[in-house]
């Protein structure tokens, strides 16, 4: 009986744990946005191995913390639009008064979750127009595999091939992209287009910066940073996992968002919170019972954490490994949260409003600072505010807010 109820958790524990592993590649992906943001903005090894550690072995630590805590998917990760949006800055502020601005932004989402204004904050942001940011924020990693397949076609093909054979044979027992992933990376080595023995790395010490604090840093950066910490990650993650069944502990996250982001950016400016995109992969339907899902996430934060004190071999492993390869694989984890999203954007009673959030998500729009999935809420929330009045009160009305 003992076995029988070990092989049933093993089973179980199946799709968290291949959400999980589809993370981790995602994250060695991402670690190519601070390293080519570290060669353009001039800095030291010191700074670059101190701002790796803290985006993502800080993040890391809490995700692995709050999730285990709360047995929910709360997956906390160093935020990537911010990461970018430090690199877009790197002309007009020093790394000092980037520090700064970061840290006043950790101390301005602290607030926030000490008076519980982010909770208020998602209140007025309708699931279905989340769900339609959500797929617009996926749709380009599904495209990418099909340039990955034009680009490598017999590894790629064969992923492809073995994760619909996989759907068709183990049906829902084993989710299919874990045998493709093993067959896809069998098949990149015997063709010698993956090598898993780094080079050689040498370690360096992180340094911690002094932050300074400018009022031209305060005005061009900090607001952004607190935008997209809140609006832009934490308040559509914390919707997401309501529509999921969860209970969220708001004020927590968004504390810990807060509080993280202003000691963190010590070692870097970063901003810490949830990830829409990164939270329906763990947290969604195709992650597996409600229950174990918080250990997929769980695993992204240990691995978070081996990459933050591992830079240097955690990159020259990203570099090893194709480009396609990672797409092929990245594009199929996301398949079931793609299907997912666009249904849930779809059904109603607000249409409208989800359509313009999807399109603006994809349109790379950018004003004033702030990106598309930022503008992708607003536009969407006034679409349906003026032209879905009746389908949003109904909405409202069914989830008891009114």
């Amino acid at each position: 009986m003992t076995e029988e109820k070990s092989f049933r958790f093993g089973e179980r524990m199946l799709a968290p744990s291949s959400a999980g592993i589809s993370m981790v590649f995602i994250m060695l992906s991402v670690l190519s946005i601070p390293l080519a943001a570290a060669a353009r903005l001039g800095l030291s090894q010191e700074e670059v191995a101190a701002w790796i550690l803290v985006l993502f072995g800080l993040g890391g630590l809490l995700a692995l913390v709050l999730s285990l805590r709360y047995r929910q998917p709360l997956l906390v990760t160093g935020n990537v639009f911010i990461m970018i949006f430090v690199a877009s800055l790197g002309t007009q502020l020093s790394w000092p008064e980037l520090v700064g601005a970061s840290m006043v932004a950790g101390g301005l989402v602290l607030l926030l979750g000490a008076f519980g204004l982010t909770g208020r904050l998602a209140l007025w942001l309708p699931a279905p127009i989340v769900y339609g940011l959500l797929a617009g924020a996926i749709l380009p990693f599904f495209i990418d595999l099909f340039v990955a397949l034009g680009e490598e076609p017999v590894p790629v093909g064969v992923i492809l091939a073995t994760y619909l054979l996989a759907a068709l044979v183990l049906g829902a027992r084993v989710p299919p992209i874990l045998p493709a992933m093993v067959v896809g990376f069998i098949v990149a080595g015997v063709t010698g287009e993956l090598s898993l023995i780094p080079e050689a790395a040498a370690f360096s010490v992180p340094a911690v910066t002094f932050p300074v604090f400018s009022i031209d840093a305060f005005l061009t950066a900090t607001p952004v940073m607190v935008v997209l910490i809140t609006l832009q990650a934490n308040v559509p993650s914390i919707a997401f996992l309501k529509e999921q069944g969860y209970a969220p502990p708001e004020r927590v996250v968004t504390g810990m968002s807060g509080a993280g982001t202003l000691a963190g950016s010590l070692l870097g400016p970063l901003g810490l919170s949830l990830s829409l995109p990164a939270t329906a992969i763990v947290g969604g339907d195709a992650s597996g019972d409600r229950d174990t899902r918080y250990w997929g996430a769980a695993l992204v934060g240990l691995a978070a954490v081996l990459i933050g004190v591992l830079a240097p071999f955690a990159a020259e492993f990203a570099g090893s490994v194709p480009q396609p390869l990672l797409d092929a694989v990245v594009g199929l984890a996301v398949v079931g949260v793609l299907v997912n999203a666009l249904r849930a954007a779809t059904r109603g009673p607000l249409v409208l409003g989800p359509v313009f959030a999807f399109a603006v998500s994809q349109s790379g729009l950018s004003l004033f600072g702030l990106g598309s999935f930022f503008w992708a809420l607003v536009l969407g929330l006034v679409a349906s505010f003026f032209l879905e009045r009746q389908g949003w009160k109904e909405l409202r009305q069914s989830q008891g807010t009114f």
